[in-house]
């Protein structure tokens, strides 16, 4: 089964550069560890409005999604209300999410703390291996904390409690050439004909001007997607430039 996997970045700290966002590279590689890839990924501010349309268009596409930050306890905490609101359901307090606040806790989880535990109605929760403080999920989208430490290791639960359907034995690859004192401009036909050819490749092209490797004008084509048609679309691509007078320099494969 194919599905396509985003992620919702959310906080006011990475868009005025306070802190740099670490969450979509380490969803990548884990991710890639399954034999999935992202698909997606969307960096929002603390606004509600912003998070609860985003959230809107998450629930309603059917893509497994990973949001990560604003679901604490502080007044700068929207994302809680905003899926809620997005799922057209109230706030409630779960029960597992209760007994773990009262259990690390204590009394002093009155009356702040207690409200990380509400999620929107019918959400189950994801455990928090590091403090205990749950996460939690509305069908295929999963509410992370913004902290590393914890969310990380929460969406590796995640993935591996409710998608090891989605996981694949053979993941992509992407095989690249370069072409040397190639252009664009020139090659933009022969790129129309090879996506029509392989339309479930995605064939990309990275200009460049010159580097201390080569130092003449290049342009790195790749092709990515299952293995044994990618091996048969580079070896066309290859012999259709060489064919037309360029020099290629063939790269190793990597693992997407």
């Amino acid at each position: 089964m194919s599905m396509s996997v985003g992620a919702l970045i959310i906080g006011d700290e990475l868009l005025s550069g306070k802190r740099q966002d670490k969450h979509m590279q380490a969803l990548i590689r884990i991710l890639a560890t399954r034999g999935m890839k992202l698909a997606w990924a969307e960096y929002l501010g603390d606004d509600p409005v912003r998070i609860e349309a985003a959230l809107r268009r998450a629930f309603a596409g059917g893509d497994l999604v990973f949001s990560f930050g604003g679901i604490g306890a502080t007044p700068d905490d929207h994302t809680r209300a905003c899926a809620a609101r997005a799922l057209g359901v109230p706030l409630a307090l779960h029960p597992e999410a209760k007994a773990l606040l009262e259990a690390r806790f204590g009394p002093d989880a009155y009356p702040h703390r207690i409200q990380m535990g509400q999620f929107p109605q019918g959400a189950a929760i994801i455990p928090n291996p590091v403090n205990q403080i749950a996460g939690f999920s509305c069908g295929s989208v999963h509410f992370l904390p913004g902290f590393p430490s914890m969310a990380w290791p929460m969406a590796e639960w995640a993935l591996d409690t409710h998608c090891r359907h989605l996981f694949s034995d053979e993941p992509d690859i992407e095989e690249s050439c370069i072409a040397v004192n190639a252009r664009e401009g020139d090659l933009i036909g022969l790129m129309q004909d090879f996506t029509c050819r392989y339309p479930a490749l995605k064939l990309s092209s990275l200009p460049n001007f010159g580097n201390e490797a080569i130092p003449q004008m290049h342009i790195e084509f790749g092709f990515s997607g299952l293995p044994a048609l990618v091996e048969i679309a580079i070896a066309e691509w290859v012999k259709a430039l060489q064919g037309l007078g360029y020099e290629v320099r063939v790269k190793a494969s990597v693992m997407k």
